[in-house]
C-alpha cells in the first residue's frame, strides 16, 4: 500500500524535492515559502544524504549557489517569496542563459491578498520574461509530483524551471500518496561543449538566447501535452472555462459532479496556445480563473484569431486584487454565493503589534522621543517586525520599501539636507541588503545615523539563523565606520536614559555612525528556555 502524508503545500513541494534526489536547498526566508526549507532542513533523509540546507544571506546568494550546485551536475531547490525574486532576478534572469546542468528549481510563493507583503506581484510574468517554463500546481498532491517533474523538465532542456505557489496552496493541509525516492545525482560539470554558454559575454549570450528562442516553442508543445494540463470537454459550449493553478481547484469545488462547460486545466507554462484555441473555437465565450494578476487573460487575448468575449479580472467578474475564493468563482459563473457570516461579522479585527517584551519596543521609545526634539527629523525604516513600530501607540517611523531601503534612502535624504536623518534596520535585513548601502554612506561620510535592532534572529519569519549573528561590530568597522561611533546597548526600560543619550550624540555627529540595541527577541528566548527545560 502506497504511503500517504497529511503534508502542507510547503511541505509537499519539499518532500517531492527530497524523493528526487535533492542535494541542495538555498533560501531566504519569507513567508509564505519559508516552511519548504524548514521542512527539509528536519527531515532525516537529509541528514542522511547531507543535503545542503542553510539559510543564504538573501535571494541572490541564494539563487547563486543554488546555480553553482547545478553547475556541478546536482540537482538544487532555491526557494523565496515573490518580492523575494525581485532581488534574485539578476542571477535568475541570466541563469536562463547560462542554462542549467543539474537539475535546478526555482520556486517563488506569491502572497496575493498581501498578507505578509508590500504587493501582489505575480512570479508568472518572470517565467515569460526570463523564458524559462513555469509549473503551477492546483493541488497538494500535484506539487508533490510536480516538483518531481520540474527536475526531470530542467535536467531534459538544461533549462531552470520557475514553480509558483501562492498563499493559500502553501499553507493549506491535504493527503498526499508518496512515490518511490531517487537517489542523487553524481557530481559532473558541464561537458567541454556546453561551457561556453557559462560565460555571458555578447557573443556567447548572442547564440543562447537564440537557442532559448528554439527551446520556447518546444517547451510550448511540451505544455500541451503535459499531464499536469487537461482539456475536458463538456455539453454547454456558451461558456469555456480556462482554470489555472488553484483556480481550478475553486472551480472543481463548485462542481463536484463535473463541469458542464469545457474546461481548459493550465498549470504548465509556457500558455498552450493551440488548446486555447480549440477552445475559443467552440465556445460563445471564455472565463478566465487565475490567483494573482490576469497573466493568462491577457494572453489569451493575444491568441485569439477574432475577437471573442474574455471575461475574467479584467472585465470585473472576478475581484481585480486579493485572493481568489470559492464564493468569488461561484459569483463569475453565475451562481449564487453561499451564505456565509463575514469575518468581521463575527470576530473583531486585531492589528499586528510588536510583541510585549520586544527589544524593538525600548529602542522605538528611546528614539521617538528623541527625535521629537528636532522640528524636522525622520526615520527610514526597514523589512522586518519592526516595521510594526509605524503603528499606534509609537508612530516611529516615516517609511518602509523594501529590504535595505533605510540606509540608501537615509543617505539619499541626508544629501538632499535632511537632518536628522535615522534608518533602523534589523540584523538579518542588514546583512541581506543593508551592507551595501552603509558602504555608500562610509565613502561619502554621510550624517546619518544607522540603528541596527538586533534580536539576534530573523524574528518576522518565526526565528530562523541571521547571516551576522555575533558579528555585526566586526561587519560595520570593515566597512569602514570609526570605531569609536559603532555602539552597542541593551534595550530594556532602565537603558533608556543611557540609549537616548547615545542617539542624541551619534544624531549630532557629522558623519556615519551605527548603533545596535541588542537583545534576543522574546519569542525566540522563549522556544531556548522552553528547549533547556524539555533537556
Amino acid at each position: 500500500m502506497a504511503k500517504r502524508e497529511l503534508l502542507l503545500g510547503d511541505e509537499a513541494l519539499a518532500l517531492g524535492a527530497l524523493h528526487a534526489g535533492l542535494s541542495g536547498v538555498y533560501a531566504y526566508p519569507g513567508t509564505p515559502s519559508t516552511e519548504i526549507t524548514e521542512y527539509i532542513q528536519g527531515h532525516p533523509l537529509t541528514a542522511a544524504r547531507g543535503v545542503h540546507c542553510t539559510w543564504s544571506a538573501n535571494e541572490k546568494t541564494a539563487m547563486e549557489e543554488a546555480l553553482g550546485m547545478s553547475y556541478a551536475g546536482k540537482r538544487a531547490l532555491v526557494c523565496m517569496k515573490h518580492v523575494g525574486l525581485n532581488v534574485a532576478a539578476d542571477a535568475f534572469v541570466n541563469s536562463a542563459m547560462t542554462g542549467a546542468n543539474g537539475g535546478l528549481v526555482v520556486v517563488v510563493a506569491d502572497d496575493p491578498s498581501m498578507h505578509s507583503s508590500q504587493n501582489e506581484q505575480d512570479s508568472r510574468f518572470y517565467g515569460n520574461f526570463t523564458l524559462v517554463p513555469t509549473l503551477e500546481p492546483s493541488s497538494q498532491q500535484e506539487t508533490y509530483e510536480m516538483v518531481r517533474a520540474a527536475f526531470d523538465l530542467s535536467e531534459k532542456y538544461r533549462l531552470p524551471v520557475l514553480m509558483r505557489l501562492t498563499t493559500r496552496m502553501a499553507h493549506s493541509r491535504a493527503v498526499v500518496e508518496v512515490a518511490d525516492v531517487r537517489e542523487p545525482n553524481p557530481y559532473a560539470c558541464p561537458a567541454a561543449d556546453r561551457t561556453r554558454q557559462w560565460v555571458l559575454m555578447p557573443g556567447n549570450s548572442r547564440v543562447r538566447y537564440k537557442a532559448l528562442l528554439d527551446d520556447w516553442d518546444r517547451l510550448e508543445r511540451e505544455a500541451a501535452e503535459s499531464p499536469f494540463n487537461d482539456y475536458a470537454d463538456a455539453a454547454d459550449k456558451s461558456r469555456g472555462i480556462i482554470a489555472c493553478g488553484i483556480g481550478w481547484n475553486y472551480l472543481m469545488e463548485n462542481f463536484p459532479d463535473g463541469c458542464p462547460h469545457p474546461v481548459l486545466k493550465i498549470t504548465q507554462y509556457p500558455l498552450p496556445q493551440e488548446l486555447v484555441r480549440r477552445m475559443a473555437a467552440q465556445c460563445r465565450e471564455l472565463l478566465v480563473i487565475e490567483e494573482g494578476q490576469p497573466v493568462v487573460e491577457q494572453a489569451v487575448r493575444g491568441v485569439l484569431p477574432a475577437p471573442l468575449p474574455v471575461r475574467g479580472r479584467l472585465t470585473g467578474d472576478l475581484p481585480r486584487t486579493g485572493e481568489l475564493t470559492p464564493d468569488s468563482v461561484r459569483m463569475a459563473l453565475g451562481m449564487a454565493p453561499h451564505r456565509a457570516h463575514a469575518a468581521s461579522e463575527t470576530v473583531v479585527p486585531r492589528p499586528p503589534a510588536l510583541c510585549q517584551g520586544c527589544g524593538h519596543r525600548d529602542m522605538y521609545t528611546a528614539l521617538t522621543e528623541v527625535v521629537r526634539e528636532y522640528e524636522n527629523a525622520r526615520v527610514f525604516s526597514d523589512i522586518g517586525c519592526y516595521t510594526l513600530g509605524w503603528l499606534a501607540p509609537l508612530h516611529a517611523i516615516d517609511t518602509c520599501v523594501d529590504m535595505g531601503a533605510s540606509i540608501t534612502m537615509a543617505k539619499g535624504a541626508a544629501d538632499a539636507g535632511q537632518h536628522p536623518s535615522v534608518a533602523v534596520i534589523g540584523d538579518s535585513t542588514f546583512t541581506h541588503s543593508g551592507m551595501t548601502g552603509l558602504l555608500d554612506a562610509v565613502n561619502e561620510r554621510s550624517p546619518i545615523t544607522v540603528i541596527i535592532s538586533d534580536n539576534l534572529t530573523t524574528g518576522m519569519t518565526g526565528g530562523q539563523d541571521s547571516a551576522g549573528t555575533g558579528r555585526l561590530e566586526q561587519i560595520c568597522a570593515g566597512i569602514g565606520v570609526e570605531a569609536d561611533h559603532i555602539r552597542v546597548v541593551v534595550p530594556l526600560p532602565k537603558n533608556r536614559d543611557e540609549m537616548k543619550r547615545m542617539i542624541r550624540e551619534e544624531i549630532e555627529y557629522p558623519g556615519v555612525s551605527v548603533i545596535i540595541p541588542r537583545r534576543e527577541c522574546i519569542q525566540t528566548a522563549k522556544r531556548h528556555v522552553a528547549e533547556k527545560i524539555r533537556k
